[in-house]
């Protein structure tokens, strides 16, 4: 049986300039898979790291002769992308079965099937025991019945297998099969904020989140639960990494780690194992956590934690608690000097595009920020993704203008608010943008910082175009 899974060509969100992330979810499958049966020939294609276009990924699917091919979940907006990859491999031969899964096919998994015929099946949530069991059931021509966590089409009728209950102990989960992609290891990078030659990998140390978040799609495709990776095994996987592979800047992709006494532990963890001076790593957190747990900053910073991304989302109470947030706009600023106090890259993520914005409220957002101070801003349209409840409700209420899934990526308006067009949506973006990187007191600190990752990332984006980019697009 031979199994090819593939990382699509695709464009990459440009606001974070030029990046390469390793294709972590097809890496994790295909480990597991590997542990569960030596006997399968695995493979995995990353399009991306090869230079590989459609024509080439034809070619190349062609020699694999694969049985099976998995393709990367990746986000919504590169739907047609997987699409197309699925359509290359049936045009190739249509007897090869294709997979797909990810959160935007499991919560679309019916439509999906319905619309889509070069889809043969849909691994709905977690994937890793459900890919293994549909693999071994069509290598063995065992009824796929039982497999639980798997839609497909069986003639006509559409199959939705009962929900696959979640893997209790994660630890128990192989490293993510980075040797199937150690010929181009050296390509992965994020040029905006890695070190000269530190290469780029991902490091997932749990899954879920307890958070209800009406934008998020991650808590209700992880069933609102955290199941975390231990402190030990998470050291492990970073060493490993580190003296395997030379990649030293790591991204722990966790919706929400937290910042309390397990994150405390993975520190004590890496400063015990001397790996605190040679690896830096960076994560998602929440303004509250960072302030509830300020006593833990300088010693995640001596563990190698230069940057946190923060999720401040707005500037108003009424916003937040629609979004079931939790947070409140006043912990923003005392967040974000904690993190620069203790020399942490302090980033701020923000949503504009609220259903009730006009444009005073955007330019209060806009002086939110200026207020807050991050040393960088990401802005983002709020964008319905399947599966969350921001997209049953914008779908019931006859929102959504645009069902191009290409442009659900949070730098495209696909839906008007009362009081904004699409396209003013869109040009309050821009401002948005201008308004925080437009300062040329920020610039100047900024390309001058003492904190290098400060210093690297607006030295990088002073020559990235991106104000242009942007302005293109409304």
């Amino acid at each position: 049986m031979k199994i090819l899974f593939v990382e699509p060509p695709k464009a990459f969100w440009f606001v974070m300039g030029e990046y390469m992330p390793p294709p972590l979810g097809i890496l994790q499958l295909a480990a597991y898979l590997e542990s569960k049966n030596d006997n399968w020939d695995l493979e995995v294609l990353d399009s991306q790291a090869k230079d590989l276009g459609w024509t080439k990924l034809q070619s190349y699917i062609e020699s694999a002769k694969p049985d099976v091919l998995v393709s990367s979940a990746l986000a919504s907006c590169n739907t047609f992308t997987i699409l197309r990859t699925l359509e290359t491999a049936k045009k190739v031969d249509p007897d090869i079965k294709t997979v797909v899964g990810g959160q935007h096919f499991t919560a679309l998994a019916d439509e999906s099937l319905k619309m889509y015929p070069e889809i043969d099946f849909v691994v709905r949530g977690e994937g890793e025991e459900t890919l293994y069991e549909l693999v071994k059931s069509l290598d063995e021509n065992r009824p796929l019945q039982n497999v639980k966590g798997l839609s497909f089409r069986n003639g006509s009728q559409i199959i939705h297998n009962p929900p696959r209950p979640f893997i209790t102990n994660l630890d128990l989960l192989p490293f993510p099969g980075y040797h199937f992609v150690e010929d181009h290891m050296h390509k992965y990078n994020f040029k905006m904020m890695a070190p000269s030659g530190a290469g780029y990998a991902l490091v997932e140390a749990s899954r879920g989140c307890t958070y209800k978040c009406t934008f998020c799609s991650q808590w209700k495709h992880w069933g609102s639960k955290w199941r975390p990776k231990s402190p030990e095994r998470i050291a492990d996987e970073m060493e490993h990494i580190y003296t395997e592979y030379g990649i030293n800047f790591l991204w722990m992709t966790d919706d929400n780690l937290g910042l309390g006494k397990r994150t405390s532990q993975i520190c004590d963890e890496l400063i015990r194992r001397d790996l605190s001076e040679d690896i830096a790593w960076f994560l998602q957190a929440r303004s509250d956590d960072i302030i509830k747990n300020r006593e833990n900053l300088s010693k995640m910073r001596k563990a190698g934690n230069y940057w946190i991304m923060a999720g401040l989302e707005r500037h108003d109470d009424d916003s937040l608690q629609n979004y079931h947030k939790g947070i409140r706009p006043s912990d923003s600023k005392l967040a974000m000097d904690l993190l620069k106090e203790n020399d942490i890259f302090a980033q701020a993520t923000l949503i504009t595009g609220d259903r009730r914005d006009n444009h005073e409220s955007i330019q209060n957002l806009r002086d939110f920020v200026n207020y807050v101070d991050p040393d960088i801003a990401i802005f983002m349209i709020l964008t319905p993704f399947p599966g969350t409840a921001l997209y049953e409700t914008a779908r019931r209420e006859g929102w959504l203008e645009d069902d191009n899934w290409a442009n659900y990526d949070m730098v495209h308006a696909v839906m008007p608010t009362e009081h904004l067009s699409r396209s003013e949506v869109q040009e309050e973006l821009y401002l948005c943008y201008r308004s925080f990187y437009g300062s040329m007191k920020r610039r100047i600190t900024g390309v001058f910082s003492r904190n290098k990752f400060k210093r690297k990332t607006y030295r990088y984006m002073a020559g990235q175009g991106l104000m242009q980019s942007l302005k293109e697009l409304y």
